[in-house]
């Protein structure tokens, strides 16, 4: 597990605008399976999450015309009891952190991967996230 004076600030870049923190198991089965959409981001420590996933989620919700009714995160390798629990809802999909997700009435409708990521700019991950939220969001 990662030391929490390294997550919390990474955490924080994603709370400090609205996203909601998913800690157990539980938290996660209410989240995802509750009617509407739900963005899911798994946060991770890599430097792919911080230069460009965290700011692609960020430009996305804030410059779509449509946007998730829950915003939601939870940390890998930090919120393990909720990372495996999103983990068996992105199934077949294997494990990946970052990772952003859409599920819509409890469905996974739009995943980006960390290969996905990887070699891309924030405002490609927020126009690859508008595009989704316009297709599946009110």
């Amino acid at each position: 597990m990662y030391p929490q004076e390294i997550v919390i600030p990474m955490k924080a870049e994603l709370t400090a605008h609205g996203f909601d923190e998913m800690l157990t198991a539980t938290d996660v089965d209410k989240v995802i399976e509750e009617k509407g959409t739900a963005l899911v981001v798994i946060n991770s420590v890599c430097g792919c999450s911080a230069g460009t996933a965290r700011p692609g989620v960020l430009l996305a919700v804030h410059n779509s015309a449509k946007k998730p009714d829950h915003l939601t995160t939870s940390f890998a390798g930090f919120d393990v009891e909720a990372v495996k629990q999103i983990r068996e809802h992105l199934l077949p999909y294997p494990p990946s952190s970052p990772a952003i997700a859409l599920f819509k009435d409890g469905q996974l409708v739009h995943l980006i991967e960390r290969h996905m990521i990887e070699g891309r700019s924030a405002q490609m991950i927020a126009e690859n996230l508008i595009g989704a939220f316009e297709q599946h969001c009110n």
